[in-house]
């Protein structure tokens, strides 16, 4: 595939991450980073031996499953006309699907159903994980999230929250795309998702350059890794990734988190749809002064400098009290009209 290996480097410690993996904003491969985790360990035995490793953590919620059949080939996405999706979801006992795994792995299914639990928390669905398998790493006190299937892909997509994601069974391979590759990657119905954040139309492993020219240009910016059991990978908030399992049973543990407490950006996108993309040129030209003067210039955060510091009002610092002004603000601009 076309694009560059994602960074990597050895495992680090906390105020190493923090300082020099966290604070930059572009993904990093950290090997061997959890290659400690009790989980890592148990699944060095082989499929069996995660499968009875992970069962010991039964006794919690089912697990939300996407179930695809064999024609999907792995990867979950939407039916023919984008009315629907090529898959179903289904509550299902932690145990359940581990036996389905493993049957489809012992028997060497050669088109086997997708299976995949996803963002399973671990306090809600295996507790008692995170005592076993802690993440030594400063993710602001983010839950641990398991992913469980088979060999599944899905589909290119972004996250608003910082992630780093532990392979803890199984191989996985992430192709990822800077945030300025959105217009190549021709993102489906914002509206409409497969499981949250809108996701590109295009299968990075197969992909129709003739249906998506612009596609191929996405791909000479793509950067690739490939993960092993006990790797780790940070991805910042906005990159795209496309995550595929490439065994036959897979587990990973990821964890989002952001550095401070904000408001949907992708909500604010979604009521500019609404409140000013149709309008004429003009006055649409008009409306991106103040969003570059207030929002996106590099000096915006001082647009309120010239007034008294009592007087800004919602043009202040931020701050957990200019947070709650602006939800007020907001709620008598809107007058209850969204």
């Amino acid at each position: 595939m076309p694009g560059q290996h994602v960074t990597e480097r050895d495992a680090v410690d906390a105020a190493t991450f923090a300082n020099e993996v966290a604070s930059g904003y572009a993904p990093v491969v950290l090997r061997g980073q959890v290659r400690h985790w009790a989980a890592v360990r148990a699944g060095a035995g082989g499929d069996r031996a995660i499968a009875a490793y992970l069962a010991g953590f039964g006794g919690g919620q089912p697990l939300d499953v996407m179930i695809g059949a064999p024609e999907i080939g792995g990867r979950f996405f939407y039916n023919h006309d984008l009315t629907g999706f090529n898959f179903h979801r289904q509550k299902v006992a932690l145990g359940q699907l581990l036996g389905q795994l493993l049957s489809y792995a012992t028997d060497d299914v050669a088109a086997p159903h997708a299976l995949y639990a996803n963002a399973a928390t671990a306090p809600d669905h295996l507790p008692g994980w995170e005592a076993d398998n802690a993440l030594d790493l400063p993710t602001g006190n983010a839950p641990a999230r398991l992913w469980i299937g088979n060999a599944t892909r899905v589909a290119t997509h972004y996250d608003q929250s910082n992630n780093i994601a532990c392979v803890v069974h199984g191989r996985r391979r992430f192709t990822l795309f800077p945030p300025d590759q959105l217009a190549n990657l021709y993102i489906g119905p914002l509206d409409n998702t497969l499981a949250g954040p809108p996701s590109s139309m295009v299968d990075p492993d197969a992909p129709d350059l003739a249906r998506y020219p612009r596609f191929s240009a996405a791909l000479a910016h793509a950067q690739v890794a490939e993960l092993e059991p006990g790797d780790a990978i940070f991805i910042p908030a906005i990159w795209w990734h496309h995550v595929a399992a490439l065994d036959r049973l897979n587990v990973l543990v990821n964890y989002w988190w952001t550095h401070e407490e904000t408001a949907s950006p992708f909500g604010a996108l979604v009521h500019a749809l609404m409140a000013i993309r149709d309008l004429p040129p003009a006055p649409r030209a008009a409306w991106r002064t103040w969003f570059d003067h207030y929002v996106f210039d590099d000096d915006a955060a001082n647009a309120g400098a010239h007034l008294p510091e009592a007087a800004r009002g919602i043009l202040s610092a931020g701050s957990p009290a200019r947070t709650e002004r602006l939800r007020g603000f907001l709620i008598r601009l809107l007058g209850g009209r969204v």
